[in-house]
C-alpha cells in the first residue's frame, strides 16, 4: 500500500512533537544553506567551528551530493530495480515545476494542495522569489 505525498507531509507534521523531527524546506535551504546547517546544529544540540560549517555547507552542494553515491543512490537503483540511467538528485532546480506542468496540471496541484493540506499551517515555497517577498514584506 502506498500513500500520498500530502499523507506523508502531514503524517510527520503532525507527529514532529513525538519524535523530534525538523521539518525544512528544499526552497529554503537553497536560499540560505549556512543559516540551515546552523539550524540542524541547534536542533540537534551539535556546535561546529565556522570552518566545519563551511565543509558540510560545501558538502551539501547539488555538485558535491551528485558526485557522492552515499547521496546520490544510481547504483542502488540498478542493483535493486534494474533501472539503468535513472538519478536519485535530478536538477535541484527551484522552480523548475514550471518547465513540467501545464497549466492545468498546475491549476490541479493547487486545488489538491489547498483541500489536503488545509489543516496543515506549513508555508509551502513554490520559488525563490517568494522568499524573498516574504522577506521583505
Amino acid at each position: 500500500a502506498s500513500s500520498s505525498v500530502f499523507d506523508h507531509v502531514k503524517g510527520w507534521y503532525t507527529h514532529q512533537n513525538e519524535f523530534n523531527t525538523l521539518i525544512l524546506c528544499y526552497e529554503e535551504i537553497m536560499q540560505d544553506p549556512r543559516g540551515t546547517v546552523l539550524q540542524i546544529c541547534k536542533f540537534i544540540g551539535k556546535e561546529l567551528s565556522s570552518q566545519e560549517v563551511d565543509k558540510v555547507v560545501e558538502m551539501s552542494t547539488l555538485k558535491n551530493m551528485k558526485a557522492d553515491p552515499r547521496a546520490n543512490f544510481v547504483k542502488t537503483y540498478e542493483e535493486w530495480f534494474g533501472i539503468t540511467n535513472i538519478k536519485h538528485i535530478r536538477k535541484g532546480t527551484v522552480g523548475d515545476w514550471k518547465n513540467i506542468m501545464t497549466v492545468s496540471q498546475n491549476e490541479w496541484f493547487d486545488k489538491m494542495l489547498q483541500a489536503q493540506m488545509k489543516d496543515i499551517p506549513l508555508k509551502f515555497i513554490w520559488d525563490l522569489k517568494d522568499i524573498q517577498s516574504t522577506q521583505n514584506g
